[in-house]
């Protein structure tokens, strides 16, 4: 069987860094089951609503949904089942030294393979407030006004601004 290289994305959580600031990434190996591993190969996973906790030194993935194996037995898993996240006691302890000091969760931002194994890039974020989002839109606009005046002016198309 030929060794898989390069990074392919399952599933990613594109709301996440809509609504949490991310303070900084980690990334994660994931604790699987055959069947899962199985239907995450044919892409059917869903990051909607999956969160991490710290619980006794070790770090959970809950809610994360993949739609059972059509193919599997009896022995099939459980949808959105808990599962454990692979990272190193220094990043753990990080972890809880950071939650602990408040108002930081941990969100999954994408799940992926890396060279033929599951990972799972996890963040540490902060919630944000509604007037955050709006902010963060206008300043994507206008960022995006100015990229597209900047095109204008270079193909020598310059328009005035009213």
């Amino acid at each position: 069987m030929v060794k898989e290289k390069g990074r392919k994305v399952i599933a990613q959580n594109r709301k996440a860094r809509h609504d949490y600031t991310v303070l900084d990434t980690y990334e994660a190996g994931v604790a699987l089951m055959g069947t899962e591993v199985k239907s995450l190969r044919l892409g059917r996973a869903s990051l909607i609503d999956a969160f991490a906790t710290v619980d006794d030194g070790e770090v959970w993935l809950r809610n994360l949904h993949i739609a059972e194996y059509t193919q599997g037995s009896w022995t099939n898993h459980e949808p959105r089942r808990t599962r454990k996240l692979l990272l190193h006691r220094e990043e753990i302890e990080r972890l809880i030294g950071k939650i602990r000091e408040g108002g930081l969760t941990l969100v999954p931002l994408s799940l992926y393979f890396n060279e033929g194994k599951v990972k799972c890039e996890l963040a540490l974020a902060k919630g944000k407030k509604s007037y955050d989002k709006r902010t963060d839109l206008a300043k994507r606009d206008a960022d995006r006004e100015i990229q597209r005046a900047y095109g204008r002016a270079a193909k020598g198309r310059v328009r005035e601004m009213r």
